[in-house]
């Protein structure tokens, strides 16, 4: 396929740049006390609201970003994907749906591999996140694989569990766990085999850090996973109510590392040598790291202390392009002809920037799935180191610093396109702290504003959105109770499109669907070019003089 764009012959884009913000986290919803969009100070998006002509809504979720249903949230992640795509290809979660269904998974040789070390006196170990929040696992896609396993012979299961209270409601590892247990139970009587739940933790303080963010997080999962080293409890249930007891306000995310051990107080099940891996979360920022520390042989991140020769797989490849991990289960979603890779076929020069936190997004997940540029010539990819603190703690996180870093990009004047992430709406929803969430929305309208008026004083269009919604719902009501949500939503996000030179030469287009698989081809319209034929439509339609 010719990645050679065609010239629109009505609208050959403006002089100025064309710049995409991107408000991660950031939805539209009715206004309430739990919606720290609405209830936040915002004159940038009041303003566009009112008077920008050129707006609309777009679907960021379920199938429109190729999850399974309707109620599937969507997440940075296959956001990034389908706005770079420019159409929507399935994602995790389906491709592992119908890898299971079909059986494929249990044919391929990695899942022989590792169903043979846990036949031949090893344990097969599964290291992953157990919630049905299907953004990074389903706990689904778990239990078919245990069930498989013991019914075809595997003798010893160990789990290492990740709780979740992110993607889900913030207390609810108690419900997974009895659920992981009484599954347990079943095989148990039914295979005679040992199967047990060995070690486990909270995802933001154990084994899932992303973009080497923190590499203490994957230290703690290894310490605990590997060497069995972390407090100790009789049991997974054990360790979580103590955890909520003494600490009252903790959520699922944030505890600490435990490990299971028997009446002696050893440890059930670490891994060792001539044991087999499964890491089962299907999506890939937050299992790179811990596959890197399981199968580099030169590490230097942390002192491992051990690294136990072991069989290794992920439940998908996780990074295509450095091969991480070199065995996984899933293949995952091949994806070609990005608007990145047009932009480059056609010379044009673009830049992309965030702070670490999703600096991967506007990165890797944007180009497809793949590390790296392009075409570093024509690329210029700018990361803002992200604090280490809590996010609520400090609320405004980067915005600031990537504002101005963007502004610099723009006045060299050598960048046609350019996009940019802010991560405070998704980061600070995530903890669940309303106040902090309000003060998000306040950083990233100012950031908004400041870019918004630069690329107009240059003659440009910028083209505002967000990837999914979060923080314009942090609590949920029923029966006269309330509940911190720091989960995604269902909700659809905004879309601004800013031309300070619009003369009506393009209205948005009338079409049956919008979500974000459509932007891209918005974005080369907005540059000048035709969309590709296999692109989803334009959200808009440029009207012939």
């Amino acid at each position: 396929m010719s990645l050679k764009l065609q010239k629109l012959p009505s609208f050959p884009g403006r002089p100025g740049p064309l710049l995409l913000i991107i408000m991660d986290g950031i939805g539209l919803a009715a206004d309430s006390a739990g919606n720290a969009v609405t209830r936040a100070h915002t004159p940038c998006l009041d303003r566009l609201q009112q008077h920008c002509r050129l707006q609309t809504t777009l679907t960021a979720h379920g199938p429109a970003v190729g999850m399974p249903s309707w109620s599937d949230m969507g997440n940075s992640e296959v956001g990034h994907n389908a706005l770079g795509a420019g159409r929507i290809v399935d994602q995790g979660a389906s491709l592992v749906n119908k890898a299971l269904a079909s059986g494929e998974l249990f044919r391929t040789d990695t899942w022989q591999e590792v169903a043979a070390a846990g036949k031949c006196g090893g344990t097969l170990h599964f290291i992953g996140l157990l919630s049905d929040g299907n953004v990074h696992s389903h706990i689904d896609h778990l239990f078919a694989m245990l069930r498989h396993a013991a019914a075809e012979g595997v003798q010893r299961i160990a789990l290492h569990l990740l709780l979740d209270g992110r993607d889900v409601q913030p207390r609810s590892a108690l419900g997974y766990l009895a659920k992981t247990e009484s599954l347990l139970a079943e095989l148990q009587q039914r295979y005679s085999c040992d199967v047990c739940i060995a070690s486990g933790g909270g995802r933001m303080q154990v084994t899932m850090d992303r973009y080497n963010a923190d590499w203490q997080i994957v230290a703690r999962g290894w310490q605990a996973h590997v060497l069995g080293q972390a407090r100790t409890f009789r049991s997974a249930e054990q360790a979580v109510e103590t955890f909520y007891r003494e600490r009252p306000s903790i959520i699922d995310q944030d505890l600490e590392a435990f490990v299971i051990v028997d009446s002696v107080g050893k440890p059930l099940a670490p891994i060792v040598d001539g044991d087999a891996v499964i890491f089962f979360n299907f999506r890939g920022d937050r299992a790179i790291e811990i596959s890197r520390a399981f199968e580099e042989q030169e590490f230097h991140e942390f002192d491992r202390q051990r690294r136990p020769q072991v069989i290794y797989c992920g439940m998908m490849r996780y990074d295509g392009d450095l091969l991480i991990p070199k065995r996984y289960l899933v293949s995952p979603p091949l994806i070609q002809d990005t608007v990145s890779e047009y932009l480059c076929a056609a010379g044009l020069r673009s830049f992309a920037i965030s702070e670490t936190q999703k600096y991967g997004h506007v990165t890797y997940f944007w180009n497809g799935n793949r590390s790296g540029k392009v075409d570093a010539k024509l690329e210029e990819y700018v990361e803002i180191p992200s604090d280490r603190v809590p996010f609520n703690e400090k609320p405004q996180m980067q915005a600031a610093e990537i504002t101005t870093a963007t502004r610099e990009l723009l006045k060299r004047g050598e960048f046609r396109f350019g996009r940019v992430n802010f991560a405070n709406g998704d980061m600070v929803g995530h903890t669940g702290d309303f106040e902090a969430a309000v003060k998000a929305v306040e950083a990233v309208d100012r950031a908004v504003d400041l870019l918004e008026k630069e690329v107009a004083a240059m003659h440009g269009i910028t083209l505002i959105l967000a990837d999914h919604g979060n923080c314009e719902k942090m609590f949920v009501e029923s029966h006269g109770k309330r509940s911190i949500k720091t989960s995604h939503t269902l909700n659809p996000v905004p879309c601004f499109i800013c031309d300070a030179d619009y003369q009506g030469e393009y209205v948005m287009a009338q079409l049956g669907e919008r979500g974000l698989g459509n932007v891209a081809a918005t974005l080369l319209n907005l540059l000048g070019y035709e969309k590709p034929q296999a692109y989803e439509p334009s959200l808009l339609r440029f009207l012939t003089t």
